[in-house]
């Protein structure tokens, strides 16, 4: 993991937080810049799914349905 592009951080964690992670690296075999790297990941691909609902809902063209509307146009008889 390490090279050239890799970049050091420092974060200050409250201290719950901080064994939180301490246990989840544990119960993992893991260490815990492997457990943050992997937080963090998680938190910019929904974070990113959440950038593309919200230009979706900004654009409109876009159009919007309903439920029962998406179900029909899938072909769904609910």
């Amino acid at each position: 993991m390490d090279s050239i592009k890799d970049k050091v951080i420092t974060a200050r964690l409250p201290l719950d937080m901080y064994k939180d992670l301490d246990a989840v690296a544990e119960q993992r075999n893991r260490k815990r810049g492997a457990i943050v790297r992997e937080a963090i990941e998680m938190y910019l691909s929904t974070w990113a799914d959440y950038q593309i609902a919200i230009d979706r809902l900004k654009n409109s063209a876009d159009k919007v349905l309903s439920e029962k509307e998406f179900l029909n146009d899938l072909g769904w008889d609910i």
